[in-house]
């Protein structure tokens, strides 16, 4: 994927909005700090923690291929999508939300799927993940009400918030309405031209991807699968709550909140979650009585041991996704 001046301006501002969060959170916190919570900590939890989250990519590259085979002319093994799944996330490390588009290119150029479809699957993947999120969310505020009341008061006022929503509402639906109409003229005046049909034909794709669910083979594999990732999730959160001393009594439903607020932050537009992840994290470790440097000792663990897993399973994951694109290309000439 090719990035624009205009687009590698941004990724540059987001790395640097990321760099500076970090900075400010750990400015204060010693390394030797950081090297004596993790002598101390039990590396037998942050290993499963570890297995547990690779199980976890494979599941969800299992879950991805259920969706892109839908359509009985799409053939993929879990294989390939694991591998575009690892690079994916590999790539959302250099550039916010590029590893969706990413993992979908891979699966083009190592089996011919359209990215239409791909894109279509993606995309209904995230918004069911982000329909658990909401549940989750809920779930931890039904079992932490009073902590996540605080919480919320503490961020936002909720009388701001509303007034804010009253103002931009009417803006909000007139413009999309008015682009709506606009995009409609341009494909009724063009819709012989070459490149207005490319896009229809993308849409058509991207609409197939989107319906694929309906048509799943395997419905209860899919819906007990989106349910074990959340669940993975918990775990690898829980595992590294234990594996160090000032977090291993913590509660299960309190390790929940962690987790809430973590993927709260892992959705903003920076690379990686750096420096929301942990700046949400140390924030509600800090409300249940956690110490300022534990809580940030902490988040910089669970964060630092997923990046490092994630860039090795990436890096391997890279090197054979430039074997078999060479074999291909060699196979093709």
């Amino acid at each position: 994927m090719r990035l624009s001046i205009k687009q590698w301006i941004q990724v540059a501002l987001s790395l640097l909005v990321a760099v500076w969060i970090f900075w400010f959170l750990y400015k204060d916190i010693k390394m030797q700090s950081l090297l004596e919570a993790i002598q101390q900590a039990n590396f037998f939890w942050i290993l499963f923690s570890v297995v547990v989250s690779i199980y976890g990519y494979w599941l969800r590259a299992w879950r991805w291929k259920l969706l892109l085979e839908a359509e009985d002319s799409h053939r993929v093994t879990t294989q390939r999508t694991f591998l575009a799944t690892m690079l994916g996330y590999l790539a959302n490390l250099l550039v916010p939300r590029a590893g969706e588009i990413a993992r979908c290119g891979v699966l083009k150029k190592t089996d011919d799927i359209p990215m239409g479809n791909s894109i279509g699957t993606v995309i209904l993947e995230r918004s069911i993940d982000l329909l658990f999120m909401v549940g989750v969310i809920f779930l931890g505020f039904l079992l932490e009400r009073e902590v996540f009341l605080n919480l919320i008061s503490t961020l936002i006022s909720p009388a701001a918030l509303w007034q804010l929503v009253l103002q931009w509402i009417p803006l909000a639906i007139g413009t999309v309405i008015m682009v709506g109409i606009l995009v409609y003229w341009l494909f009724h005046k063009y819709r012989d031209h070459g490149f207005i049909k490319k896009i229809r034909h993308f849409i058509r794709d991207f609409v197939t991807g989107l319906k694929s669910v309906r048509q799943l083979k395997n419905q209860s594999g899919f819906w007990i699968s989106s349910v074990v990732i959340w669940i993975i999730y918990f775990l690898m959160m829980y595992a590294v709550a234990l594996a160090i001393p000032s977090t291993a009594n913590l509660s299960p439903s309190s390790v929940l909140m962690v987790m809430v607020m973590g993927s709260i932050g892992m959705v903003a537009p920076v690379q990686g979650g750096i420096g929301t992840f942990h700046a949400l994290v140390a924030f509600i470790l800090i409300g249940y009585g956690i110490a300022e440097d534990q809580s940030k000792i902490f988040a910089a663990i669970v964060h630092g041991s997923q990046v490092l897993t994630v860039l090795i399973m990436g890096g391997v994951s890279l090197v054979i996704f430039s074997k078999i694109s060479s074999t291909k290309q060699l196979n093709n000439t």
